[in-house]
């Protein structure tokens, strides 16, 4: 049994000062519970407003990725510069530290290979699973316009209702197939769709017109790398995209596959958080690379 509270000094219920509740920071989010929000807040940097995610969940669908052939070699030296992980439960559990504290983004959908039609994707990760790794969120594709459109958002929803039950934000990643047109329109659809359907954040592609991507999604938007880019050219698409609304990059390739990851991602997440203009994060990457081990403020 705790002790009485003997003090004698007199208590203070600071009736002169009326309990205040802050706003959520993060676009469309307010309204979600606690731990919804405070998983979205490990993802997300409070101050910034922004996120600069680690993407090498190439894997679940094509196997060992150029630069992913050894994640504990490739990922493990990247890892501590950014603010989230986006990886399977596989390579979470078989490579990642446990004491490595950074939020993670589980993949949650899976089925096909690269030699099968990629559409064709089910839930493949129990939603127990990614609270019992203490997940901050998970990820499905979303094909629209796909053959299997509608069975990946089934994927999205079940998802999102599990999800809800236990405080898990859900991030739909539209994919856009070699067939299909990537552009302004498709994007718009594809990740307001993922947002009327209720993913707490959404993952797309940059293109031409992109702030009106952004200003017609309710929730934050995360643009992915994509292809490997020269690196000047990825930074500049980074500072692009943060500067038309984006709340963050999703990079894998562009990271990994560069000829100096480390200083890669530093200068991504020069870009990302402190607005850093392409020609001084390309410097500053040029900088890192010769001098790896130079202390920049990030």
């Amino acid at each position: 049994m705790p002790e009485a509270d003997s003090s004698k000094a007199e208590k203070n219920f600071y009736t002169d000062v009326p309990q205040t509740s802050e706003a959520f920071f993060l676009k469309g989010s307010n309204s979600y519970d606690w731990g919804m929000k405070n998983r979205l807040s490990r993802i997300f940097n409070p101050t910034s407003g922004k996120t600069v995610m680690l993407a090498f969940d190439h894997g679940y669908f094509q196997g060992p990725t150029t630069g992913l052939e050894r994640p504990d070699i490739t990922i493990l030296p990247l890892a501590p510069h950014a603010d989230a992980l986006m990886l399977t439960r596989g390579v979470l559990r078989s490579v990642i530290p446990p004491s490595l504290n950074k939020a993670t983004v589980l993949r949650a959908s899976g089925g096909p290979s690269i030699l099968k039609e990629l559409s064709n994707e089910r839930i493949a990760m129990d939603m127990e699973d990614a609270v019992r790794l203490n997940a901050c969120a998970v990820a499905t594709q979303v094909f629209v316009g796909g053959e299997y459109e509608t069975q990946s958002v089934i994927n999205l929803t079940t998802l999102i209702d599990r999800g809800n039950r236990v405080g898990m934000p859900v991030l739909g990643v539209t994919a856009v197939g070699s067939e299909m047109v990537r552009d302004a329109k498709y994007i718009r659809l594809a990740t307001r769709m993922c947002a009327e359907l209720g993913a707490a954040f959404v993952k797309t592609y940059f293109v031409p017109d992109f702030e009106t991507v952004t200003a017609a999604c309710p929730v934050p938007i995360v643009i992915a790398g994509g292809k490997k880019l020269p690196e000047r050219e990825a930074l500049q698409m980074a500072f692009d995209a943060i500067n038309r609304g984006a709340a963050g990059v999703d990079m894998g390739r562009n990271i990994f596959q560069s000829e100096a990851p480390v200083a890669m991602i530093r200068a991504v997440r020069s870009v990302v958080h402190e607005n850093t203009r392409p020609e001084r994060a390309y410097e500053l990457f040029l900088d890192l690379k010769e001098h790896p081990t130079r202390d920049h403020h990030e």
